[in-house]
């Protein structure tokens, strides 16, 4: 069966009814529903108006329903019984829903993952559920709490807080290079494991002078697959720093050159509006974490 909406009197000309009804008095249902008591009054004067009927008569100093008025809050009251109950429902299955991010699988893998253990440590009773995907997806559309984007922190509809540099860098494995730094020309003469497709990657190389398709190389289809070949000594590799930074602590791989640029970096991303608790308290441990 199909509502037809026009026949229906205003939304909040029945919930100010019905608040009526259940407390017996226009001054309590003013008070609960943050209203004055004149608001209250104009609102069920309308919906008598609207049906043609009393629903309300006063007996001294207090209130009564009219029969008509007592039928219709009854439906009412189940009406809107149901409406709270699914409302109510929705929001439990949201408290319990994982924390939704949408992140790049090289993030995820080198900066996320090594440091996740010590968010549910914190928080042993929230879920979280990491989406890699290298598009930028609609996060309303796909139901995603945050993202973890590369870029300049400009993404139209979207709040977006500065997370981590980006900064790309040059490493390499200690046992393939003697020195911190590289020529130009050593830089042109040694191998490469790079990642396939990744313009910012061949851009950094071209500001160092390097022709990105004359390089002695080895495409690799990922970022993190690209950083373990690099590991190996297999060739030099380009990644942001941030992605490198547990592997240089832990000396499995040296930086020879950094570009010290402040952008491109990594954002925490949202859509405005209100974060879940359980998205708050993962969005307030990334920033901390980073």
């Amino acid at each position: 069966m199909t509502t037809d909406w026009r026949a229906l009197p205003p939304l909040s000309a029945l919930r100010a009814f019905v608040a009526v009804a259940e407390h017996g008095s226009l001054s309590q249902a003013a008070r609960v529903l943050n209203v004055t008591h004149p608001a209250i009054a104009q609102q069920v004067r309308t919906l008598e108006e609207m049906l043609g009927l009393r629903l309300v008569s006063r007996q001294g100093r207090g209130m009564a329903l009219t029969p008509e008025g007592a039928r219709l809050a009854a439906a009412l009251s189940d009406g809107f019984a149901t409406i709270a109950s699914a409302v109510a429902d929705l929001r439990a299955d949201q408290a319990d829903r994982p924390v939704r991010v949408s992140l790049t699988a090289g993030f995820a893998a080198q900066w996320l993952m090594p440091r996740l253990r010590d968010f549910w440590n914190r928080h042993p009773d929230i879920g979280v559920s990491l989406h890699p995907d290298p598009r930028l997806v609609d996060l309303r559309a796909e139901g995603v709490d945050l993202a973890i984007r590369y870029g300049d922190g400009k993404w139209p509809g979207l709040e977006a807080t500065f997370l981590a540099s980006a900064r790309l860098a040059v490493a390499a494995s200690p046992d393939m290079v003697q020195g911190a730094t590289l020529t130009t020309a050593e830089l042109a003469a040694a191998d490469w494991v790079l990642a396939r497709d990744w313009p910012e990657q061949d851009n950094y190389l071209r500001s160092l002078g390097l022709d990105a398709e004359r390089l002695s190389r080895t495409d690799m289809t990922t970022e993190e697959l690209a950083i373990a070949a690099a590991r190996q000594g297999l060739g030099l590799v380009v990644e942001s720093l941030a992605l490198l930074e547990d592997d240089v602590a832990a000396g499995r791989l040296i930086v020879v050159h950094d570009s010290r640029d402040r952008l491109p970096a990594y954002f925490l991303v949202r859509a405005p509006g209100r974060l879940s608790p359980s998205a708050r308290a993962f969005a307030d441990w990334l920033l901390d974490a980073a």
